[in-house]
């Protein structure tokens, strides 16, 4: 196969390198053609991943090469035959290196929080393969949650279509971060109960920030776990301001940014309340 290729900016994910296999000709092949195994997918996807980690974190390396990789069936079916790296001059300054085009996965922001129940639960940015588990998170949401979070009763099939999710769960790190907490569940993948939200607003040195907790476990101090985290965050990013459009029958969301030292104001309508909170001086 000649002139197959694809792009991806790193650090790549597992979600945006699988995507990169499937737009090459080749990826046919490699699933297993005409009665031949297919090779290790998995594999060749958890490469590529690192392969993108590499660049990010080796900031001196100026171009690096693996051609040909072989890729056979087997547990051992990757193998670089060759491969060529050339570094950035040792008389560049570090601060003259190139930095990635996509902020790098903010591992800094991963922690952990206890519940009541004495299950820990972690806090973490949220990935874009978390889609499907943003299905499940709206499929447990009540209407009167969805209508406090959004001021109206957006139908399921609208939060959870795919183009919407896509845009929620891969964003620019720099722009904006959204934190997802997650309780693990026995003999399943841990599950979203929790999503709060910090958008930079143009223009502006500010940001507005949005939370949902799935019902059941609503009043268990996870809203406001999210939020601290969340204020914790604009100011490591040096943001001036947070504040939140809230419904005025949302109660339970005001005193939780009234217990983080939020200002409380009357916003632009009547039915709406909007929270502030200064970071800078």
């Amino acid at each position: 196969v000649y002139q197959d290729r694809a792009l991806g900016l790193p650090p790549l994910n597992r979600t945006l390198a699988r995507r990169m296999m499937e737009q090459t000709k080749i990826y046919e092949a490699l699933q297993g053609v005409r009665g031949r195994e297919p090779v290790d997918l998995d594999a060749l996807e958890t490469l590529l991943v690192r392969f993108s980690q590499l660049v990010v974190e080796q900031p001196r390396v100026k171009e690096i090469d693996v051609n040909p990789l072989l890729a056979r069936p087997g547990d051992d079916g990757l193998l670089a035959l060759d491969a060529r790296v050339v570094l950035h001059p040792y008389t560049k300054d570090d601060d003259e290196l190139p930095t990635p085009a996509i902020r790098p996965y903010p591992r800094q922001y991963i922690g952990t929080h206890p519940m009541g129940d004495g299950v820990e639960i972690t806090i973490r940015p949220i990935r874009p393969e978390d889609e499907p588990k943003l299905v499940t998170f709206h499929e447990r949401l009540s209407e009167r949650s969805v209508y406090l979070r959004y001021a109206n009763l957006m139908k399921l099939e609208q939060r959870v279509a795919h183009e919407r999710l896509a845009r929620i769960c891969f964003i620019d790190y720099d722009r904006e971060m959204a934190l997802v907490a997650e309780r693990p569940v026995e003999e399943d993948d841990d599950q979203i109960i929790g999503v709060g939200r910090l958008t930079k607003q143009p223009g502006r040195n500010e940001a507005e920030f949005a939370m949902l907790v799935i019902d059941e476990y609503q009043g268990e101090g996870i809203g406001t776990e999210l939020l601290r985290r969340l204020v914790e965050v604009g100011e490591t990013e040096g943001l001036d301001r947070i504040t939140a459009d809230i419904l005025q029958q949302n109660h339970a969301m005001q005193r939780v940014c009234e217990k983080l030292g939020f200002d409380l104001v009357q916003g632009d309508g009547r039915e709406m309340v909007k929270a502030v909170k200064s970071l800078s001086g």
